[in-house]
């Protein structure tokens, strides 16, 4: 016995380039082979389209029975996970993967339905095509104009255990398809001038290579970190480019990019390394501009954080299969190259099986200066001073009344302590004056022979150059650890502070106007003004601030159009990162704002477009319905050729009056919803009762149509009277229409401060997943046939909405919908 779960089922893909390349066709060809191996196959679903080769294909193989469900009048069949699971073959072919369901199976989407068999432990076999792919849909869109309503995850077929690329030259399709083993002859032409086009064809087919080359390449690095081969395999052109943030590294992305671009598929890969060693790295806009430049070029901007540069970037070039390294010569001296490798040199040494391409520039061997700014306070600084030059004199007249007691290797080691003391308070260079004074001390004074500066002792000599080469590094040593300190220290307050404006931006919390103001307080300036164009004042803070930049002490850039002005003091190059992160956050923030305000007004021209549309959509049928009845009542009263008795002509002006009747609601309701919309309605609230409204709202039915359910002794209740019967009247109208044959009940009750008012009927009801869109303008569910342009329900919410009441909808017990209108009782508004 193991726990080891069931087996999962193999899933095999057969892609196709391009419809009609014939990938239905070598499904079946590879269940026939299976099948004359003796493999139990099915067919779960195989769509032949009408061509004769498929559906001979699937002759001699055992086909599954379908499940057949009925959708709006009509049958239609679709894959039966359930015979499937019932007959529990080795394995069942299945076609079509991006194909969408009919509402009412299992799930929405036919893969999905594969996931429960490979679950089961059924190994599935399947087809689907380049265009259905996901990640694809807005190119195909763009080349072909067609856009693809079904499609299928990328990760779906991306982990499928085996995948075949079934495909055809742009040429043989077209044969293919003009000699009709593709559509029908009807569709022929159509399809030859449109979607079938060799352009269409070939980008399709350069899709789906490329497609399938991305995830071959996924299997590669798989296979190469499971068998733990960390040699790279060059079965792909790979360029990393070394960003250093240097004026350089614009040449070098464009060197990379032009190596990358001499053979199709290769790609480019920048990689920028973090370094922890203490040394200042390049200002993150700097960095910034550089990803753009990247991506500009198609390739993509990485970062990573190592001890050593040189050795991350060379494990980030193994780790991606790259081919190829391209770094900048080196913007060091050969005098400072004498002392420590460059970082080409390390890269070069270090790549191994890797070309390193060695890219000279305008600032290679211009030196560079790497000022290491004491991260101390001047009064430590001059305190450490201090020590330095009067704590060995000091010492030295002490330990000269006491050499009866005190050896010289006691003397070494105090002068030791006294120089770390030193390092402590004033760091590396008062340490290292210190430790030579002291040096220079001891041999004067406590060395033999005494008063002058020679030693006759060897081992005096070993001990002084022993006691300088101590103190030295154990200054370094404590002045690097505090350092660091101050470091960490500014780096976690920067972090936090970062931290704290990226969380508020994200979450939309923050404006332009509450980041000037945090800025202003973080870095304790007297004012902070954003500035656009240099004269608009987009937000301030404090008291006189900088109106252009001349006035101000810092200008820090957002974007092309505006600016940060900063005043009280002129910040240190220490604070320019966070400020520089400040200005992007500023910049997100007013690119958000800006996008949310198109987006609002494309959302509310989408919103009236699609009203429009509707509206004429509706108009085109349902208004012209009731005046088409009214015109062929008038011709008919008014006809002096038809000889019309008592009754017909009764019967038209019924006719005649229903038509004027039906005509006059659909125009209330129009004039309603394009006064909602306009707001110009204007409610008159006052306090009034239920029994002065909605008897009105019910009158012109049949008797026992709407059945009234009030208690007499209702509170009244705040409202406008005639919009609440408005509001109701639609209701009951709606109701009404929707539950012929039951009557409608309106009842209301008081429920805390407020009155729910009730409109139930034991119609058909709504779905759960359409009650969000009930309330919308010309929603009917279903109902096309019948009268209106359901408008009713909207222009009650609308009109609900102007006199501060709510509509909601619920489930009639029983089946059925109630609706309910809450208005607030008289006493309870202010």
């Amino acid at each position: 016995m193991t726990s080891e779960g069931p087996r999962r089922g193999r899933l095999t893909v057969y892609l196709g380039a391009a419809p009609g390349v014939g990938k239905t066709y070598a499904m079946l060809d590879e269940a026939h082979r299976r099948l004359s191996r003796g493999t139990d196959v099915v067919v779960g679903l195989v769509e032949s389209h009408g061509r004769p080769a498929t559906a001979i294909q699937v002759e001699g193989l055992e086909v599954l029975p379908r499940r057949t469900l009925e959708y709006r009048g009509s049958s239609f069949t679709e894959l039966s996970v359930e015979a499937v699971l019932e007959r529990r073959p080795e394995v069942v072919l299945v076609d079509e993967l991006a194909h969408t369901n009919v509402p009412g199976s299992a799930h929405e989407k036919r893969w999905q339905d594969v996931h429960d068999l490979l679950a089961a432990g059924i190994d599935v076999v399947t087809t689907v095509n380049v265009q259905h792919l996901e990640s694809l849909n807005d190119e195909v869109e763009a080349i072909t104009g067609v856009k693809q309503r079904e499609t299928v995850p990328d990760g779906v077929v991306r982990d499928a255990d085996q995948i075949q690329l079934v495909d055809l030259s742009p040429q043989a399709l077209r044969r293919r398809l003009a000699h009709g083993n593709v559509y029908r002859a009807e569709q022929i032409d159509a399809s030859l001038t449109q979607y079938f086009r060799v352009g269409n064809l070939t980008a399709l087919r350069e899709l789906a290579l490329l497609w399938l080359a991305d995830r071959v390449d996924d299997a590669l690095a798989v296979y190469r970190r499971d068998h733990r081969i960390e040699t790279p395999w060059p079965a792909r052109e790979r360029v990393v480019v070394a960003v250093t943030g240097g004026a350089e590294v614009d040449t070098l992305l464009r060197r990379g990019a032009r190596i990358a671009q001499r053979s199709a598929g290769s790609e480019l890969l920048a990689v920028h390394v973090l370094a922890t060693d203490g040394l200042p790295s390049a200002p993150p806009s700097t960095i910034a501009a550089q990803r753009g430049l990247v991506e500009s070029l198609g390739g993509s901007f990485h970062t990573v954080v190592g001890e050593d540069v040189a050795t991350a970037v060379v494990d980030f070039a193994r780790g991606v299969n790259a081919t190829m390294i391209v770094v900048g010569v080196s913007r060091r001296s050969r005098l400072q190259e004498a002392f420590s490798e460059s970082h080409g040199t390390e890269i070069a040494r270090l790549a191994g099986q890797i070309d390193v391409h060695l890219v000279t520039h305008e600032r290679a061997r211009a030196g560079r200066r790497r000022l290491r700014r004491s991260s101390l306070s001047m009064s430590r600084v001059v305190a450490g001073w201090a020590v330095a030059l009067l704590g060995p004199v000091l010492l030295t007249v002490v330990l000269r009344g006491m050499r009866e007691v005190v050896s010289l290797p006691t003397d070494l080691m105090l002068f030791l302590a006294l120089t770390v003391l030193v390092a402590l308070v004033g760091g590396l260079w008062p340490a290292i004056v210190s430790a030579v004074v002291g040096f220079l001390l001891l041999n004067w004074f406590f060395i033999e022979p005494t008063g002058r500066l020679s030693i006759e002792q060897p081992e005096n000599a070993l001990a002084l150059v022993v006691f300088v080469l101590v103190a030295a590094g154990v200054a370094s040593v404590v002045d690097l650890a505090a350092r660091r300190t101050a470091e960490a220290f500014r780096a976690r307050a920067e972090a936090s502070a970062l931290t704290a404006v990226s969380r508020s931006v994200l979450s939309g919390e923050d404006t332009a106007a509450a980041l000037v103001a945090r800025l202003r307080e973080t870095f304790g300036l007297s004012a902070v003004s954003l500035v656009e164009d240099r004269t608009t004042v987009l937000a301030t803070d404090g008291p006189d601030p900088a109106l252009t930049p001349k006035d101000a002490d810092v200008v820090l850039t957002v974007d092309d159009r505006r600016v940060l002005l900063l005043t009280g003091r002129v910040l240190p190059a220490s604070d320019r990162r966070v400020l520089e992160a400040f200005a992007s956050q500023v910049g997100i923030v007013l690119e958000h704002a800006r996008l949310s305000e198109q987006a609002e007004q494309a959302r509310v021209l989408e919103q009236a477009d699609a009203t429009r549309t509707a509206l004429l959509a509706a108009v085109s049928h349902d208004l012209r319905t009731p005046l088409a009845t009214i015109r062929a009542s008038v011709d008919g009263l008014t006809s002096t050729t038809l000889e019309l008795d008592e009754s017909d002509r009764a019967a038209l002006v019924g006719t005649l009056e229903e038509s004027t009747a039906r005509l006059e609601r659909l125009i209330d309701n129009l004039l309603d919803l394009s006064r909602l919309q306009t707001g110009s309605v204007r409610p008159v609230l006052r306090a009034t009762s239920l029994d002065e409204i909605v008897p009105f709202a019910i009158e012109g039915y049949p008797p026992g149509a709407v059945v009234l359910d009030l208690a007499e002794d209702l509170p009244y209740v705040q409202t406008d009277p005639g919009l609440l019967e408005r509001v109701v009247a639609n209701l009951v109208s709606n109701a009404v229409r929707h539950a012929p044959g039951s009557p409608v009940v309106v009842g209301a009750s008081a429920v805390g401060g407020e009155m729910v008012v009730r409109v139930v009927d034991h119609g058909p009801g709504v779905p759960d997943a359409l009650k969000g869109r009930l309330f919308a303008p010309f929603q009917r569910f279903g109902d096309t046939t019948g009268p209106g342009l359901g408008l009713g329900l909207a222009v009650a919410d609308g009109l609900a909405t102007a006199i501060g009441a709510d509509l909601a909808a619920e489930d009639t017990v029983g089946g059925g919908l109630t609706m309910l209108v809450t208005v607030p009782l008289a006493g309870s508004v202010s």
